[in-house]
């Protein structure tokens, strides 16, 4: 089923999987530390500033999914307070990944007839297309944060 395919899509990018990028956000966020999660490296995001951002679509997305209105705008995507301690560093990603596996098992269960109807409206494309666009979106940054995690262990 088309749907079940989507959700283990985004828990191999999030939660689990290694087969695209032989990586994921768990494996590559769980033992960083909030210092080197706010490390800027030239005008690049830090990682802390790239995690709370792909978890801003995730968790708009899902209060769509949930019955809630389409509350997220592009430009708030990247306005976060800096991450001040270990523990709000481990709140973050903790959140991250749960909102992600609610966001997956609210995928597994759509119709593959609603996959292809307008997510909120006509201009936002189909619910197939915005759930293949976070799931694209989630590798994009993914491998910014496997440079940048890069970049600073060579600091």
């Amino acid at each position: 089923m088309i749907a079940e395919e989507l959700a283990n899509r985004l828990r191999e990018v999030i939660i689990n999987g290694l087969w695209i990028a032989n990586t994921n956000y768990r494996k590559e966020l769980s033992d960083l530390s909030f210092e080197d999660a706010n490390t800027k490296i030239g005008s690049l995001n830090t990682i802390a500033a790239l995690t709370q951002h792909i978890h801003y679509y995730i968790s708009g997305i899902l209060q769509v999914f949930n019955g809630g209105s389409l509350d997220i705008k592009d430009k708030y995507s990247f306005d976060f307070p800096e991450v001040t301690s270990q523990q709000s560093w481990e709140i973050i990603i903790e959140k991250l990944f749960d909102d992600t596996e609610k966001f997956a098992l609210i995928v597994e269960t759509i119709p593959e007839s609603k996959l292809n109807e307008f997510f909120v409206d006509e201009k936002y494309g189909s619910y197939r297309r915005n759930i293949e666009a976070m799931i694209e979106h989630s590798y994009y940054h993914l491998g910014q944060i496997v440079l940048i995690k890069k970049l600073i262990s060579n600091e």
